[in-house]
């Protein structure tokens, strides 16, 4: 069985992208939205809760965990690594590729507080970013929005031009989207980007898929029996309805299409 993890729903942007790759597995999805979100707490809170969330996972038999948080993965994965004899698979900082798609010059970077200031997205930034300028800024209000279930519509579109604005002022067309939450509003993302620079063609970089392959990787290598379909268990520290409504509509649906 493998783990996944998130300060809410937005991991299921990871699970999306898993299914695709290893549809045969067993997952087991915990939102953890009672303690969410986690861009504004510190380290040392989301490296207990992450602690937590790992041993209640570990006793239900995962033997991979997917830390489907971009914070959590700056804050915890190396002290998760360090403690738990597992694999454990981190979201990476897109960087990389948007530095080489971008055609302005220019990368946008949402993300959290917790992100930006991670020792991994520095490095990452200085290593692969060093011939483009990099703007960074927090997604202020995507998390609660993706949590209410409110992808789009004026008012989603309203706190979305608040973050995005500074980027696209800044001049970029290539818009990383650091946060697991974030891609369930990338068409509020890229429809407001549009408005603000209607001459730009824009690409929105969803760190998701590399992840998936990552997994897919190490899971192969344990060499996992194969369901005939996935099962998928849900669980949550606070109210599931979101969770639930945010995973029929972005996974079941698009499974059925």
């Amino acid at each position: 069985m493998t783990g996944i993890f998130d300060s809410g729903s937005g991991g299921l942007s990871v699970l999306r992208e898993m299914l695709k790759v290893l549809p045969g597995e067993e997952y087991l999805y915990f939102s953890d939205n009672a303690h969410c979100p986690y861009g504004e707490k510190s380290p040392e809170y989301i490296c207990e809760r992450a602690d937590e969330i790992t041993s209640m996972m570990l006793a239900k038999g995962c033997s991979v965990i997917v830390v489907a948080c971009n914070t959590a993965t700056a804050a915890a994965i190396s002290h998760l690594r360090a403690k738990f004899a597992i694999p454990f698979v981190g979201m990476e900082p897109a960087v990389k590729p948007a530095a080489a798609l971008t055609r302005s010059g220019v990368v946008g970077v949402l993300a959290t507080e917790g992100t930006l200031k991670g020792e991994k997205y520095h490095l990452t930034r200085d290593r692969y970013a060093d011939n483009v300028k990099v703007v960074e800024q927090v997604g202020r209000g995507f998390v609660e929005l993706v949590e209410s279930g409110c992808l789009e519509g004026p008012h989603a579109e309203a706190v979305v031009r608040e973050s995005v604005r500074p980027l696209v002022e800044a001049g970029a067309d290539t818009l990383v989207l650091g946060c697991t939450h974030y891609p369930f509003l990338s068409q509020t993302v890229a429809r407001v980007a549009s408005q603000l620079a209607p001459q730009t063609d824009f690409t929105l970089i969803d760190p998701a898929p590399a992840v998936a392959r990552r997994f897919l990787d190490i899971r192969s290598a344990q060499a996992p029996a194969s369901a005939p379909a996935p099962r998928v268990t849900l669980l949550a520290s606070g109210p599931d309805a979101t969770l639930k409504k945010l995973y029929h509509a972005f996974i079941t649906q698009s499974q059925s299409l």
